[in-house]
């Protein structure tokens, strides 16, 4: 409900303008149902501009026809911006740390988990390993990932002030679609007997956390787990697509949430994501969630793994998280991706984008929509993958040095700060220049179309503002010529 134009929460000056327009977070209804599920919210910015007002003559500036009057209309008690994970896979850092690697901000070292959250990270991923001490020693970047090094890390997570996402493999060293090795102790146990085992892993791993203070916020059951998990056992698909093995697969993945729920009840229960690598193929995750649902699992987020250089254009990757959260109504993640920032690994333009520092830019920009802009507000965040890692002699890192957010010196780029933007304060930003009016808002509002109208009197009928916004670093602006016939309002709102 649009308030009467009295209840104005601020006016501000600058040097340049009379000011503008400060958003505001608050349901709104489906057309086809009225209704919307609960995490559903929409966004909107107003703005006020009334002709015949000038700025005052002490300031050096154009002739301004318009006063911006900040309308504060709506609140909430969270709000989308506030709830979107900017997130990164940071689950090497130590690792890279004692190899004497540094991370750099303007040239000058900072702990690397600080760095980021300044420059907008708000939860950190970090993944787990069932490696024993000497699997580690012996083959550190393969095996490091355990409870004793992962523990450690989590409470500097914590203690810098961000979320924690506790990625589950299951495993003694990496899982993905092509391997989900039982963990080596674990090998000899009967099926019933790996479901109660799976049971305790978990239940005793959450209480490890929870007992440091480094509670996560959100639990991976599985990385990538599009071919199931723990195989043979709760593998599915291909030879192994039958009832048997689903069921066996919905036995571990219940027994798996049961024993974290156990271990951290109530408020304190961690989201619980499913993770698959089929960000660009809406007819897997189909497959997949809906024989998972079949199995009556309880989970809260879907996630995806996208990497431009391996699953296909990102109207792909849109179009299977808008379908997923049309047909499950589960907010969805993109739980894993990267743009490379130098073509020495990946030498061609990927989906037209240039392995650079721009094109590394300009992949941040074209994802924001893509995510922002899932129906019902269900897009709930992006992971970066492998954010911290740099070149290390004699390491085989798979070319990821040149896709994280530092350069061969440990220099910040500047992806990292439009990657940041993305949970910045949404505010519609509204000044006179020598042009007209300049419009921008920061990255935040992807997926959000610029309004107008010229009278808030119930209807309101809100029109688009027909020109395209540039976007510069994590921001985007727009110039309208100004129009001294009448009033005007405008607001950012939602596609969906």
């Amino acid at each position: 409900m649009i308030p009467p134009l009295e209840q104005v929460a601020k006016v501000r000056e600058s040097g340049v303008s009379h000011s503008f327009a400060r958003s505001f977070i608050g349901p709104s209804p489906t057309a086809e149902t009225g209704k919307r599920p609960a995490r559903s919210l929409e966004m909107n910015s107003i703005g006020f501009a009334a002709p015949g007002v000038t700025p005052s003559p002490k300031k050096m500036c154009p002739p301004l026809p318009y006063l911006m009057l900040a309308l504060l209309i709506g609140s909430s008690a969270g709000g989308a911006t506030e709830d979107f994970l900017v997130g990164a896979d940071l689950s090497h850092l130590q690792f890279f740390e004692s190899k004497g690697i540094s991370y750099r901000d303007a040239g000058q070292p900072q702990d690397a988990l600080a760095l980021l959250r300044q420059h907008g990270l708000t939860c950190v991923r970090l993944r787990l390993f069932t490696s024993s001490a000497t699997q580690a020693s012996a083959d550190p970047y393969n095996a490091i990932n355990n409870l004793d090094y992962t523990v450690p890390l989590a409470v500097r997570v914590k203690q810098a002030g961000l979320q924690l996402d506790l990625d589950l493999h299951y495993s003694d060293t990496w899982a993905d679609p092509g391997h989900q090795a039982v963990p080596s102790a674990w090998t000899n146990l009967t099926f019933p007997a790996l479901v109660q085992q799976l049971y305790s892993y978990n239940s005793n791993t959450i209480a490890s956390f929870r007992a440091v203070g480094a509670m996560p916020d959100y639990v991976s059951i599985g990385n990538e787990i599009t071919s199931g998990l723990l195989w043979p056992y709760g593998r599915v698909g291909g030879s192994y697509e039958n009832a048997t093995q689903w069921s066996q697969l919905g036995q571990l993945m219940k027994a798996a949430i049961q024993g974290i729920r156990d271990a951290a009840p109530g408020t304190l229960a961690p989201k619980i994501i499913v993770h698959l690598d089929r960000g660009g193929d809406w007819a897997t995750t189909q497959w997949f969630f809906d024989n998972l649902n079949a199995q009556e699992v309880p989970f809260d987020i879907i996630g995806e793994s996208y990497y431009p250089f391996w699953h296909g254009p990102l109207a792909s990757l849109s179009n299977c998280l808008s379908n997923a959260a049309n047909r499950y109504l589960k907010p969805v993640i993109v739980a894993e991706t990267a743009f490379p920032w130098t073509n020495s690994h990946w030498t061609t333009a990927i989906n037209g984008l240039n392995p650079s520092l721009t094109g590394q830019v300009q992949y941040v920009v074209a994802l924001a929509p893509i995510v922002r802009g899932v129906p019902f507000g269900l897009g709930l965040g992006i992971f970066w993958w492998g954010a911290e890692y740099q070149g290390v002699t004699g390491v085989n890192e798979a070319g990821f040095d040149t896709t994280s957010f530092f350069d061969v010196g440990g220099n910040l780029l500047p992806a990292a700060d439009g990657f940041g933007q993305l949970a910045a304060p949404l505010v519609l930003d509204i000044r006179s220049t020598t042009n007209g009016l300049l419009f921008t808002w920061p990255l935040s509002g992807a997926g959000l179309s610029l309004m107008t109208t010229t009278d808030l009197k119930p209807p309101t009928v809100w029109l688009p503002v027909v020109a395209d916004a540039q976007t510069a670093g994590g921001a985007y602006r727009l110039t309208l010529p100004p129009d001294s016939s009448t009033q005007r309002f405008y607001r950012l709102r939602s596609n969906w």
